[in-house]
């Protein structure tokens, strides 16, 4: 696998990849999400790819319907965004991977009936290596850049609804998320600095 330093809740390795088309896919030992990487098929004149295909990412355990994509740039490495979702009826899953540069990209089970309820999967996604991670609904998400001028593209199954736009400190001693930086390094938003610590967190999924 082209990933580089998966930590958190490790991938599911008993068993090889699944495979549909040009994807192979990873599950974690937390049920839900899952990691996978199209085949790059190169040349002289450079690579081609296909970043989704509905028929095998439904094959491969993904079968959500996504509504929009959305595109970020942070130009210097340490930004950190998240951790944020939405809450039902509006919440959203997604699908990120990264365009130009490198990010740590990281999820938080946040349902209450799981047995991980607080704990988190983590994975390298870069442009180089190509891989996503899909987040099912009832994670928050979040990534630090790793690289300048970095790029993420990611799918969401539902529009933005700032009446049920939540978040999670991203620093939460509790959650003990692995960020590769000091926590007075990070470059963040208002609102991210404020965002409430797991303990403090209503009952948002069950």
């Amino acid at each position: 696998m082209a990933t580089t330093g998966t930590v958190g809740t490790p991938l599911d390795t008993s068993t090889p990849p699944a495979t549909s088309g040009n994807f192979m896919a990873w599950r974690f030992g937390i049920a839900g999400p899952v990691l996978l990487q199209p085949k790059r098929f190169g040349d002289h004149r450079g690579f081609f790819l296909e970043t989704y295909s509905t028929r095998d990412f439904v094959a491969l355990g993904v079968p959500d319907t996504f509504v929009q994509d959305n595109h970020s740039l942070s130009a210097t490495p340490g930004t950190v965004r998240g951790m944020h979702f939405q809450l039902q009826p509006r919440a959203q899953a997604k699908l990120v991977r990264v365009l130009r540069g490198r990010i740590l990209d990281i999820a938080v089970d946040l349902r209450r009936s799981s047995p991980h309820y607080g704990q988190h999967v983590a994975a390298e996604l870069s442009a180089e290596n190509a891989v996503q991670l899909y987040v099912p609904v009832g994670f928050a998400h979040g990534f630090c850049t790793l690289e300048p001028d970095t790029e993420v593209a990611y799918k969401v199954t539902d529009f933005y609804a700032p009446d049920c736009d939540r978040g999670l400190a991203w620093d939460d001693p509790e959650l003990a998320l692995p960020w590769p930086f000091k926590p007075g390094e990070a470059q963040l938003s208002d609102k991210d600095r404020r965002q409430p610590r797991l303990a403090d967190l209503p009952h948002c999924f069950d």
